[in-house]
């Protein structure tokens, strides 16, 4: 029996035939496996889950600033029991996330040591998070003093995208570190989803971090931002060109993202690309593209275009200049 509004499907001989379907589907599988050279499918046991990571995430920022970004039922008074239990739900599912890639990254099987080495990784990581509380302390202060329109610390905490991804990108980084990368990179892309900036976990960020709105940031895997750096929405640190080996594969992991010494301030649409050093203190202009280093306390703007100025209005719409000019006076006339 059929759900109201769904239609039934095609009688057993219609439109398709479910067994050759999924025989062929098999087919496909185990070609790209066999082109893959897996002895078994990574994964066997199981996969990362996306899902279940945005869980950990929510019940990570609720620990790092829990009357800010955690339930609204937490006071001073019981904000250390309510980190306590948070922690040790979000550490636990952690782990197992972190044990299902382990299991994902080796061909054979490695149960006994996937859950000992997990178990190192998220302790470590655990002892990490009072650090990463007060890089991100860092990174609210930063934004809170370079933005006039922030009111507070807080609507800074609360209301800016920029921030979403910098905490994800804090705690992810420190997974990548600690042998995680693929946890690390599903936990980028879940911020990357929400906000629109895009920050590899590999990219290393010094304290006192700040993006301006942010939509369209790009930072990649290799990338080193020094301290106090500001970036605005649509700037790109990415790699300007990709080097293979003699298969014709791509080379991983070799450093190809620019180094932005400290003090630097990108604005919006500027892309910076390939290992260059852009030097402390230096001011790179908006829609510049930049492919060679430039000194310390550089100013790098575009080229101005040449351009003339003539009035839509007048042209289009001259009646409207004449009447608006004899209804104001001399100075507003003389402006329009």
């Amino acid at each position: 029996m059929t759900d109201e509004g769904e239609s039934k499907g095609p009688t057993p001989d219609g439109c398709w035939d479910i067994d050759r379907l999924a025989a062929e589907l098999g087919a496909v599988r185990s070609q790209w496996r066999q082109e893959q050279q897996h002895h078994a499918e990574y994964g066997a046991e199981g996969f990362p889950s996306r899902a279940n990571l945005v869980k950990v995430m929510r019940s990570l920022c609720a620990a790092l600033f829990p009357l800010r970004l955690g339930p609204s039922f937490v006071r001073v008074h019981n904000e250390d029991a309510f980190v306590a239990q948070t922690l040790q739900s979000a550490l636990d599912r952690l782990h197992a996330q972190v044990r299902l890639e382990l299991l994902y990254a080796v061909q054979d099987s490695a149960g006994p040591d996937a859950n000992v080495q997990a178990g190192r990784i998220i302790s470590d990581f655990a002892q990490s998070l009072p650090t990463i509380r007060t890089l991100l302390d860092s990174d609210v202060k930063a934004a809170f003093l370079g933005d006039p329109a922030a009111r507070s610390v807080d609507e800074v905490l609360i209301c800016y995208p920029s921030m979403l991804a910098i905490i994800h990108h804090r705690l992810a980084h420190r997974l990548y570190e600690l042998g995680a990368p693929l946890v690390a990179r599903i936990i980028s892309e879940i911020a990357h989803s929400q906000t629109g900036i895009d920050i590899h976990p590999g990219a290393r960020i010094g304290h006192s971090f700040f993006i301006d709105h942010g939509t369209g940031v790009v930072i990649g895997e290799t990338a080193i931002v020094g301290e106090r750096v500001r970036l605005y929405q649509g700037v790109t640190l990415g790699a300007r060109s990709f080097p293979s080996d003699e298969k014709g594969a791509l080379a991983k992991a070799l450093p190809r993202h620019p180094i932005i010494e400290d003090d630097v301030v990108i604005y919006a649409g500027a892309t910076i690309l390939g290992r260059i050093i852009i030097g402390s203190k230096s001011v790179i202009g908006g829609n510049v593209w930049l492919t060679d280093s430039v000194p310390a306390n550089s100013n790098v703007r575009q080229a101005k275009a040449q351009y003339e100025v003539t009035s839509r209005i007048e042209v289009s719409a001259p009646h409207r200049v004449h009447s608006l000019a004899e209804g104001q006076s001399g100075a507003f006339a003389d402006n329009i």
